[in-house]
């Protein structure tokens, strides 16, 4: 009766003019009321708790959140979990953070449920949240699908992993769990089909998602889609160290040798001085393998390189961009690439090309200069994205999976995130630049130009096909006038751009080069075996 009571609700939101009924939902956790949203046909209900910090243990397993015993007033999603800004470069954020967006159209009903995409923010762990302001939902909504974006802890909170039960590690991926089981849960109140939730991410939040396909725990979602990131990119994943607690206390005056004295200190300080002193003392903090503790479930317990993935009757959609880390090379000045004498930059102090064969593989023996900047960015990108984004394809496609999809996104236009971010002028498409044509964002404001929407509406329509039928391209139309073939004996890709075309084996040369190099020296890679290579046919 009161979730029948609540759509009538919903479907009022209808109404167009002055009289707009602003939507109540009765869910499994209490009521909660939304509004209506000015720029589309849908509702929002922001910045709802889903989870609750251990206020005496802030880096520790977080609590679902209680029920509401009077109505929420679902209108803000503000809040942020502690970090420093990646605009302002300001300390922001609190620990009641733990919050979830709902963008509801308004013909989802309990006799018409939609498909619902669940968002994994990215930003190296570190940063990010689930803001409409950053991750609007009308391009995708638009497709009758519902949007959940959430917020999740970041850094030393979300992220530190010890030997302790106090603080076993991957929290971040825990409150993402909490998050989706709540969605799974909840869902159904605001006309949202529980059985048919795709979860989404980018960056750091497709490593997420690939954790989460690589869990043990049980999936609360039927299809994936991963952008620009893969639990197998090197140097993502670290072993526990119950000192990095003892470092941060002591650099903030407290002197022991204890963890537990130290994670006791730490979570009666002030948030802001934590992360800043992370950041002074240069830590970050990435996915680990849990210790066994009693009565803990794990969420990672080994190496991403050697676990098998349980992912039978899921489908998956994976990809990368055409010029990832375009921006580490964007300086065109001759002094920086002077001081390329070593040829590897930012890409990890641990990679050392001692016998120089990655530079002569990607620049024979020529002087670093300007002019090698394409040749720069594909090393890093390959190394860093491609490379393991191609393996990951490969494993799930030999295993029990539904389908498999794998993409390059190549676009370059006036909503390229990254590029217009740092003021990029070089062709293709960045890391993070795919994220403009599939979000409405306040960093582009005004109205997209007709070569912009075109993709934007390619892009989405793509996108929500997936998650509706697990299918991108189910027909070909004027839209979609391409069929996206999943892989299968043949690692095919679609090139998304404005003419888009079917590709086997994207960049075949470079990658057959990383898939010798792995087998040469695996210990340069500590999330990578050497093994899934063995039933790579690199002629297909």
């Amino acid at each position: 009766m009161w979730g029948a009571c609540c759509f009538i609700l919903l479907v009022l939101c209808q109404v167009q003019g002055s009289q707009r009924i602003e939507p109540l939902v009765q869910t499994e956790v209490g009521l909660i009321r939304g509004l209506q949203a000015e720029d589309g046909d849908y509702a929002m209900f922001l910045g709802v708790p889903y989870a609750k910090v251990n206020e005496d243990n802030p880096f520790g397993d977080a609590q679902p959140f209680p029920k509401f015993t009077e109505t929420f007033e679902a209108l803000d999603d503000s809040a942020v979990c502690p970090q420093t800004d990646f605009f302002s470069n300001q300390l922001v954020g609190t620990l009641d953070c733990l919050h979830l967006n709902i963008y509801v159209p308004n013909k989802a009903t309990s006799q018409n449920k939609l498909p619902v995409i669940f968002w994994i923010h990215g930003g190296r762990f570190t940063y990010g949240s689930g803001k409409r302001a950053e991750f609007g939902p009308k391009f995708l909504v638009r497709h009758d699908v519902v949007l959940v974006t959430i917020n999740y802890r970041l850094g030393v909170y979300g992220f530190m992993c010890s030997d302790s039960v106090e603080v076993p590690g991957n929290q971040g991926f825990k409150d993402q769990y909490l998050a989706l089981k709540w969605v799974k849960t909840n869902i159904a109140s605001f006309g949202g089909d529980e059985n048919q939730i795709t979860v989404m991410g980018e960056s750091a939040g497709s490593m997420s998602v690939d954790y989460h396909l690589l869990s043990k725990r049980e999936k609360f979602f039927k299809r994936a889609i991963l952008q620009s990131g893969s639990a197998l990119c090197p140097r993502e994943f670290v072993q526990s160290d119950d000192k990095a607690a003892i470092k941060i206390a002591k650099h903030l005056g407290f002197e022991t040798d204890n963890f537990n004295e130290a994670i006791s200190f730490l979570s009666k300080q002030n948030e802001k001085v934590v992360v800043s002193t992370t950041q002074e003392l240069n830590m970050y903090f990435r996915a680990c393998a849990e210790k066994d503790f009693e009565n803990v479930e794990k969420f990672v317990s080994e190496d991403p390189g050697i676990t098998t993935p349980e992912v039978k009757g899921i489908s998956i959609l994976m990809g990368y961009n055409s010029q990832e880390l375009m921006v580490i090379y964007s300086n065109d000045t001759k002094e920086f690439y002077d001081s390329l004498n070593n040829f590897l930059y930012d890409v990890g102090d641990e990679f050392v090309d001692e016998d120089n064969v990655v530079r002569h593989f990607y620049i024979g023996d020529e002087e670093m200069s300007v002019s090698k900047k394409k040749l720069l960015i594909a090393f890093a990108s390959d190394y860093k994205f491609n490379h393991p984004i191609q393996r990951s394809v490969i494993r799930y496609n030999q295993s029990e999976v539904e389908s498999v999809y794998h993409y390059i996104f190549s676009y370059s236009g006036g909503r390229n995130m990254f590029k217009k971010i740092f003021n990029m002028t070089e062709g293709g498409a960045s890391h993070a630049d795919e994220l403009g044509y599939l979000f409405d964002s306040n960093l582009f404001p005004g109205e997209p130009s007709p070569e912009d929407q075109l993709i934007i509406d390619r892009m989405t329509a793509m996108w929500t096909n997936f998650a509706k039928y697990g299918d991108p391209t189910p027909n070909v139309t004027d839209l979609l006038p391409v069929k996206w073939l999943p892989v299968s004996n043949y690692l095919y890709a679609l090139n998304i751009n404005t003419s888009g075309k079917m590709h086997k084996r994207p960049y075949r040369s470079r990658m057959a080069f990383w898939d010798v190099y792995l087998k040469a020296y695996p210990e340069k890679f500590s999330t990578t075996s050497a093994s899934d290579f063995d039933a790579i046919n690199s002629g297909n």
